[in-house]
């Protein structure tokens, strides 16, 4: 983050808006502490506070993701102990949320797995290691690199029981993984990581002959190589690679070259993980061992304490978007503790308790994708704040002038002029009533209440995802965050009535019409059918995995962005579908209107359109696995439309506005 004199410190989560937890933001966090090289001090506390907000939340799925980062920490750490809490609370969080056969519990199976294989309980880590692979075979792709990490993993296992043979044949199953979906082989810092496992389990395995020495030292090569071309030799996994190279060296007799790797690999170590822990001690004991033999120069065939082979890196199954360092949203919050807070604190300190701050609405900033491009237009330093209605009517008009009499430059920024429908009673930032500013957005002060489903049914949900989204810097009287919390807490029976629309929609638009379009050289209907497919099935990801823990799909111009967002996290479900969307709709200029002599070789649209519909039929078929997941349905019909009585039995009201059928 950028730092000013007032901006507090980046990793330091918000005290004052416990009501959500941002799992983005806290994944950005943790980034930027691993970049700095300061996880040694910084890490833990950072982690141990996120769990809290998290829990506090109720964001359970964001509460796994902080689970398995700390599992990574704490193995990276030496603190095998500590960790053993952390392994059994992550397993029993994601079987309570229901998650066996989906990507998020492999990926939580892998990282206790490897966390209990780097604490010596082998029985515990290969029972696990087993779970996940058995899940694997259900929940990732052939070529997905996660299951590459796995069987890197499982092969320390199986090295250091004494199964090389074994553990050869996973690590080359996870070096062929890595290789064929790699974009770019030479700069894979994954293939890197993997070759130096197979260079020292061909070095414990080689009994020190010439051939094993030259095999191990060209993988080592390699790996080295691969760091370079990446330019990442600054990175913590860097040290992995130099500590394998210099543990060949040390084999091959060449102690000068063993020494200077060492030193590399150990300055790294102590600066990313830090002098106190297991994987510096191993380090600092080759390197002791190799400066003794080069003083006797007689350097040993091998070092008495192997270098323990890196894992792959801990998995993350969140996202892995990075927001640039100063976004509209960090700038707004810069902002308000630059020039807000005071200014409330000198002018309104007998109201400042009462007034909620933050930046929530309409605009790229406020979900989290603003970029370059956004900085044309209503843009630049700005914030919200938000009074009560008794306290508005006594001070809103001159907080408002005094407001706008803040710095309209700041960071490098500047408040763009702002459109028309962004003025007066469509502003974006400043004072508002509570009240009010739901009603701007929403139609309504506060959300309809649990017997009002016909009022819930007539907002859409790009109008209550403007309403919930952004973040609020501080609320200490927790009026707007009562209300904002409202529109978030969409009734059951409404969400399951809306699950049921969408299931209707996709059955009509993708199932029904698309290919009677197609059969009838209409290409401009096809097109249409692909667009209500896409919006139906992007919405129903939003609904199936429930807006109060994920929000509510945006509209058109951010939807695909926070869909994105939403399959890259821990826990959820449909994760699968974003991708393949994005593939239907990549395809459906060929498929919709390539005529005989369209596309490579003249195929026309034939190809195109049989990819669409095996796509579609995919899509379709996750869709029932996962209403099967959550009991929403026994049956196994692939037509969505006849899914949608099985939903509609489990809404409990009788209001004739939540029923289709």
């Amino acid at each position: 983050m950028t730092a000013t004199t007032t901006t507090e410190d980046p990793t330091t989560p918000d005290a004052s808006d416990a009501s959500t937890f941002d799992v983005n933001e806290f994944l950005n966090r943790l980034d930027a502490v691993f970049a700095s090289h300061s996880a040694a001090t910084k890490a833990e506390p950072l982690l141990l506070d996120a769990m809290t907000d998290a829990e506090n939340a109720g964001d359970f799925a964001g509460l796994l993701t902080v689970l398995n980062e700390t599992m990574g920490f704490y193995r990276s750490q030496g603190r095998h102990q500590d960790n053993q809490w952390i392994i059994q609370r992550a397993i029993e969080l994601a079987l309570r949320l229901g998650l066996e056969g989906t990507e998020a519990w492999t990926t939580t199976l892998i990282n206790a797995a490897t966390s209990q294989r780097a604490a010596g309980n082998m029985e515990q880590a290969e029972d696990l290691y087993e779970q996940a692979l058995a899940s694997a075979r259900t929940t990732l792709a052939p070529t997905d690199r996660r299951l590459a990490a796995l069987h890197n993993n499982y092969s320390m296992l199986l090295s250091e029981t004494d199964r090389p043979a074994k553990a050869r044949a996973e690590l080359e199953e996870a070096l062929h993984i890595l290789e064929s979906s790699s974009p770019d082989p030479t700069q894979d810092v994954d293939i890197a990581s993997t070759c130096t496992n197979l260079a020292l389990l061909t070095l414990q395995n080689g009994s020190g002959g010439e051939q094993a020495l030259s095999e191990a030292r060209t993988l080592a090569d390699r790996a080295l190589a691969i760091y370079r071309d990446a330019h990442a030799e600054h990175s913590a996994h860097f040290a992995s690679a130099l500590a394998g190279a210099a543990q060949v060296s040390f084999a091959a007799g060449d102690a000068v070259a063993a020494v200077r790797d060492y030193e590399r690999a150990l300055a790294i170590i102590a600066e990313c993980y830090g002098e106190h822990t297991e994987y510096y001690a191993v380090t600092a004991q080759n390197l002791a061992e190799a400066r003794a033999a080069l003083v006797a120069q007689d350097a040993p065939a091998s070092a008495s304490t192997a270098t323990e082979p890196q894992p792959a890196p801990q998995q993350r199954a969140e996202p892995a978007t990075h927001t640039a360092p100063t976004n509209g949203m960090q700038l707004a919050r810069d902002y308000w503790l630059a020039y807000g807070k005071p200014m409330l604190a000198e002018r309104y300190a007998e109201f400042a308790p009462r007034i909620a701050v933050g930046l929530v609405g309409h605009g790229s900033e406020c979900y989290g994708f603003d970029d370059a491009l956004s900085h044309d237009h209503d843009s630049g330093p700005r914030f919200c704040m938000w009074l009560t209605a008794d306290d508005y009517a006594r001070i809103g008009e001159q907080l408002q002038a005094d407001y706008e009499s803040l710095p309209a430059q700041f960071h490098g920024f500047a408040r763009t002029a702002a459109t028309p429908r962004t003025q007066g009673a469509g502003r974006r930032s400043g004072v508002f009533e509570i009240g009010e500013f739901f009603t701007s957005i929403t139609g309504y002060p506060t959300a309809p209440g649990e017997d009002e489903p016909h009022l819930w049914m007539m907002l859409d949900e790009a109008t209550l995802a403007a309403a919930t989204n952004g973040r609020v810097f501080a609320d200490a009287l927790g009026a707007f965050s009562k209300t904002r919390q409202s529109f978030k807490l969409m009734p059951d029976d409404v969400r399951l009535a809306l699950v049921s629309k969408r299931l209707g929609m996709i059955a009509q638009a993708g199932q029904y019409n698309l290919p009677r379009m197609l059969q009838r050289g209409d290409g401009a209907a096809a097109w249409l059918c692909i667009s209500e497919f896409a919006n139906a099935v992007s919405s129903l990801v939003f609904l199936i995995n429930n807006p109060v823990t994920v929000g509510y799909a945006p509209y058109y111009k951010w939807r695909f962005a926070a869909l994105r967002a939403l399959s890259a996290r821990a826990g959820m479900r449909l994760t699968g579908v974003c991708a393949q969307l994005e593939q239907v709709l990549r395809l459906a200029s060929a498929a919709c209107f390539g005529g005989a002599g369209f596309g490579e070789g003249g195929a026309g649209a034939a190809p195109n359109v049989r990819e669409v519909q095996r796509i579609v039929d995919g899509i379709c078929a996750q869709i029932v696995q996962a209403l099967q997941e959550l009991g929403l349905t026994t049956s196994g019909e692939d037509f969505l439309e006849w899914q949608r009585p099985y939903v509609e039995a489990h809404i409990v009201s009788d209001a004739a506005c939540l029923h289709s059928l």
